[in-house]
């Protein structure tokens, strides 16, 4: 058996195929030790006999966002210590008198400089002072440092000083980290920033996958990368940086994977879960992906899906601000306390507007296994709708559309401001949340079609179990208008480097992706394009994409190389579902209740429809089905959400 987990802030998603069939549970997530809720769900699922598990993991993210991650020290070239407190001169809010940048993970008293200097041609200019490195290594050891990122200058070109300093500062302490060997390009910011990430977070991810590994004794364990495909357990352990996006991109890859066979190759994907929405692009089939992302206002500079989030969720708490304005998130309830219907909460969420609208159903809230409390939130609901001088109805009302509002802003970020209209792609919303939003949100925003699909509570999950192996590399070249035969010798040295790594992983063979990122001469970025050998002309066609106008009399500088190897390996299709009429069965219909059809998806066959205003329920999320929109289910189970105007 192949199970396929997600943590996530709220629930721990489990999702496996039995009998041709999805199955999913659900297990309340266990925030100081999230291995707990894992192997709470696995013992249900299946206490003995082999099984492979592919986790999609947050703690690497959560370390970070929440700075307990290791005492890190930071060894760089004498004169730069601080160069991850400069930073960039970017100002994030160009209007806020009070703005400080991100304070660094390394403290100034951790960060030392050493001799030894690389030009930037790859030339030794001053060696490396062994004796100066060793002393360093013994006092970095006396002052209780449990791990050490290395950033020196021009080191992708030559990474032999990083190495000896790695092989020295070993002897005294444990955890040691070049960033050589995680991100071999230049900007030495970026690069210095995803090693120490790396560095910090490395240690602590080790230990939680060590007792998870133990805990589950003879099982396999892969873990979801950032990139859209997964690893081993002893390199999600010592790159632990690649996992900052785990779970999220697991909805992506999924998403990929049911356009793919639905036909759907332009998709806006929207992942609500309890506590955050993580919002992404497909385009023409192709996941996007990046390598100028920022997790708490740090870059991390390896490959990423392109993936946006705001804290919208479920358990985002409303509230009147100063100014008398209502605010919602991003703030959150989690898991503990939970909303206000949950049982313990005393601040108002989304999900308790929802319960309060009667959107969401008690005796349905995952399958009825979980008790829900919805006549707490009147005494909770009401002060706040008093102070906003509303009704609780208006209140209500209003937290929804406060959060559609910020949603509709995140799908502006992935499509409008890269260039691409709404109108020209389908919105597949998944997690728990998100298809009571997606009806309002398409409409808000001109997307024509809504696809919720089965299970949507536990969608990343799924892309999770779905993804393959898969390993990113990259090499700064600087080549001004090269040939493809200069091109392709440095292809073929990360082709070499891919080959090693992916043996490691278990696969002898693998598919090889090639890309460059290319910028006009005298420019300071890059776009990333396939390689082909007219490299020229799709790059300057994705740069008129992108900007609207294209600079025909300046040079392309190919600046980076970069390699994708793809392990494919065996995964389970989406199973059909049985063929029915217009006419919905009569077992699918629940009642009717306040002017809304309750409807039960299992029950659901293909080609039915269904006229708003409707509730269909399952048990990881609530479909609505507003008054202006038809529901049509497909061959997949798929729910299909369209305005009844056509518009």
């Amino acid at each position: 058996m192949i199970i396929g987990v997600d943590t996530g802030g709220t629930f721990t998603d489990f999702v496996f195929l039995k009998d041709g069939r999805w199955h999913i549970l659900k297990v309340p997530s266990t925030p100081e030790d999230p291995s707990e809720a894992i192997l709470t769900g696995i013992k249900q699922i299946a206490p003995e006999g082999e099984v492979t598990i592919l986790h999609g993991s947050t703690v690497a993210t959560n370390t970070l966002l929440e700075r307990k991650g290791a005492k890190t020290a930071l060894v760089t070239n004498k004169g730069f210590e601080d160069v991850i407190e400069i930073q960039r001169q970017n100002r994030k809010r160009i209007y806020d008198l009070c703005y400080r940048k991100p304070s660094p993970l390394v403290p100034a008293e951790l960060r030392f400089g050493v001799s030894g200097r690389i030009s930037s041609k790859g030339e030794v200019l001053e060696d490396i002072d062994t004796s100066e490195v060793e002393a360093l290594a013994q006092r970095i050891k006396d002052l209780g440092v449990e791990s050490v990122a290395i950033s020196l200058l021009f080191c992708f070109l030559f990474p032999e000083h990083e190495k000896r300093v790695e092989e020295i500062l070993k002897k005294n302490i444990p955890n040691v980290f070049s960033s050589s060997s995680i991100l071999p390009v230049f900007r030495e910011y970026e690069r210095t920033s995803t090693v120490v990430i790396n560095a910090y977070v490395a240690p602590i991810m080790g230990k939680y996958l060590k007792k998870l590994s133990s805990g589950l004794g003879e099982k396999r364990v892969r873990i979801m990368q950032s990139n859209g495909g997964s690893i081993s357990v002893q390199k999600a352990s010592r790159e632990a940086v690649r996992t900052i996006l785990s779970g999220p991109a697991g909805g992506v890859v999924a998403a990929q994977r049911l356009g793919e066979i639905t036909g759907y190759k332009n998709l806006i994907t929207l992942d609500m879960g309890g506590t955050s929405t993580d919002v992404s692009l497909i385009k023409d089939g192709h996941v996007r992906l990046t390598t100028d992302y920022e997790i708490d206002g740090l870059p991390v500079g390896i490959q990423v899906i392109d993936i946006h989030t705001i804290g919208a969720g479920g358990g985002s708490i409303a509230r009147i601000d100063e100014g008398g304005a209502l605010k919602v998130g991003p703030e959150s309830a989690g898991a503990d306390p939970g909303p206000v219907c949950y049982g313990k909460g005393n601040k108002v969420t989304i999900t308790d507007a929802h319960v309060y609208l009667k959107r969401i159903f008690p005796e349905f809230f995952l399958g009825g296994t979980m008790k829900i409390y919805p006549e707490r939130i009147p005494s909770f609901l009401n002060p706040l709708a008093k102070e906003a001088n509303m009704s609780p109805q208006e209140m209500a009302h209003g937290i929804i559309t406060v959060a559609n509002s910020n949603m509709e802003k995140a799908i502006r970020v992935v499509s409008v401001e890269k260039g691409h209209d709404p109108q020209d792609f389908s919105l597949l919303v998944f997690g728990g949340a998100a298809a009571l939003h997606a009806a309002e949100l398409a409409r808000s925003m001109g997307i024509p079609k809504v696809i919720v699909p089965q299970n949507p509570g536990a969608f990343s999950a799924i892309g999770i179990l779905l993804s393959d192996v898969v390993m990113d590399y990259s090499m700064t070249v600087m080549m001004y208008e090269p040939n493809p035969k200069e091109i392709e010798e440095k292809l073929t040295q990360l082709a070499h480097k891919a080959s090693q790594d992916m043996r490691k992983e278990g696969f002898a063979e693998f598919k090889a992706f090639y890309y460059l990122s290319c910028r006009f001469k005298g420019q300071s970025y890059e776009i990333e394009i396939p390689y082909s050998e007219n490299y020229k002309e799709v790059f300057k066609e994705a740069y008129k994409r992108l900007y609207g106008y294209c600079p025909e009399d300046k040079g392309v500088e190919v600046v980076n190389v970069i390699l994708r190897a793809v392990g494919e390996t065996h995964k389970p299709k989406f199973p059909e579902i049985p063929k029915g009429d217009k006419i919905p069965p009569k077992e699918s219909l629940l009642g009717t209740f306040e002017g809304k059809k309750i409807y039960l998806r299992d029950k659901l066959l293909h080609r039915n429809i269904i006229d708003g205003p409707s509730i269909v329920v399952e048990y990881s999320s609530t479909t609505f089905v507003p008054e202006d929109y038809l529901l049509e289910v497909d061959r997949w189970g798929n729910l299909i959400l369209r305005s009844k105007n056509g518009s």
